[in-house]
């Protein structure tokens, strides 16, 4: 069991702590993409020439061989978020921006506890980005249940729901939030263009479904 660094945006964060996100899709590097453009696309996986052999995806002749970089199944990952950084002004942390503390630091400051610690105010609070959270901070661990490549518009409308883009159309000012059952794909797509993403594009990619463990 092997245990790698994930990064999710404050909104994903919310979804795994409400239970509603258990699937992730990351892109596959060129490398990867690329070996993959040469397998048969057909519905059905093993009519593509797809195997996965318990570490490494590829087709039947040999010709394509790679490993997931997110880890198999059984092995975890440790959710990178943004931190509010109070450890800069002497205060004890961790306090990570996605909960009641975070939310309650940013609107008003750090005011003095036992150790007579000084005032902040408001403005003068500065996030961590979640790239520089460190293990230590860590209060999310998931453990990988199932990993597959596949399409971007392959995702089922379960899927798509798994990855919580539902949770994420519902906080959206948009006409998004409107969206109801049957719409999941659509919504899907939307928050995967929101984070830079091409939908239209249809690229490659890892499918990781996971389920949230204690540490």
């Amino acid at each position: 069991m092997r245990e790698r660094p994930i990064l999710f945006n404050g909104a994903m964060v919310r979804a795994i702590l409400a239970g509603k996100k258990t699937q992730t899709r990351r892109l596959c590097k060129p490398a990867e993409a690329h070996a993959l453009s040469y397998v048969v696309e057909l519905p059905d996986p093993k009519e593509r020439g797809q195997i996965y052999n318990g570490s490494t995806f590829g087709d039947e002749e040999g010709g394509v061989r790679f490993a997931s970089p997110f880890g198999q199944r059984g092995d975890r990952l440790w959710v990178r978020e943004t931190t509010v950084d109070v450890e800069r002004h002497g205060y004890l942390g961790p306090v990570h921006l996605e909960s009641e503390e975070g939310y309650a630091t940013l609107q008003g400051g750090l005011a003095p506890g036992p150790d007579d610690v000084i005032d902040v105010e408001p403005h003068e609070i500065t996030l961590r980005p979640s790239i520089h959270m460190p293990r230590s901070m860590c209060r999310l661990f998931l453990e990988i249940t199932d990993v597959r490549v596949e399409r971007l518009q392959a995702i089922s409308p379960a899927d798509a729901l798994a990855e919580g883009s539902m949770e994420w159309a519902g906080e959206q000012d948009t006409p998004i939030r409107d969206l109801g059952t049957g719409d999941e794909r659509i919504a899907f797509s939307a928050l995967w263009d929101s984070t830079g993403g091409d939908w239209n594009s249809n690229p490659w990619v890892w499918v990781i479904t996971f389920k949230r463990i204690e540490a």
